[in-house]
């Protein structure tokens, strides 16, 4: 049964900014789901059919860099942005794409505070995994995916997975969005998205802006 919803945000039980639990988790995520690496598969696809091959892409919560080294391996031609709040979180990722690194634009940023996006420019595509509940409450994502919606070119492709909240998922209401819960952020952001893949609790969803 989902627990019960909070009326605050949830604090985080891990500190980014250390560098010894950016490490841990780094460590561990793949451990812990290995599925993981199947999600990571359908971003590549996805992308490789709805953005063209020196296309530009941001990911938000860009962490040690697994998605950012599928895409880059797969799409050798693409501009590639990773943002993320945690300094440590951008040293991993730099030695885990070693020469890779060179195509990536490393951002320090956090997508909770306000103008956020103040000084990005625009993409072809925008990704995010295992990122949303970051935000640390489900109440903030249409929000954020208004910013979103804006940083995208139009016919601009805006991919997204995260935890389910429900039966299949993850009991955290506060954290994490119900299948409808999710939708309805996306739609609200101005957003159609269609469910892309469900596996072991996630859902990843394929949203785009509509050409003029």
């Amino acid at each position: 049964m989902p627990e019960p919803d909070s009326p605050v945000d949830v604090p985080s039980p891990i500190d980014f900014h250390l560098p010894s639990d950016a490490a841990d988790w780094a460590a561990t995520a793949m451990v812990k789901r290995p599925w993981r690496q199947s999600f990571f598969r359908s971003f590549v696809a996805e992308l490789g059919l709805r953005v063209s091959a020196e296309g530009s892409i941001l990911e938000l919560g860009s962490g040690p860099g697994f998605l950012a080294r599928e895409i880059l391996e797969s799409l050798p031609q693409v501009l590639y942005t990773a943002l993320d709040f945690s300094a440590p979180m951008h040293a991993l990722a730099k030695e885990r794409l070693g020469p890779l690194a060179r195509r990536v634009r490393f951002v320090e940023l956090d997508f909770k505070t306000p103008q956020w996006a103040d000084g990005l420019s625009s993409y072809d595509a925008v990704v995010t995994m295992q990122a949303v509940h970051e935000l640390r409450h489900k109440r903030h994502a249409a929000s954020l995916y208004k910013v979103v919606r804006r940083l995208l070119r139009p016919g601009g492709l805006f991919l997204v997975c995260d935890h389910v909240c429900g039966e299949v998922g993850v009991a955290n209401a506060s954290l994490y969005m119900s299948f409808d819960e999710h939708r309805l952020a996306l739609g609200e952001a101005g957003f159609s998205a269609h469910e892309v893949r469900h596996e072991n609790g996630m859902v990843m969803y394929r949203a785009q802006v509509e050409r003029p």
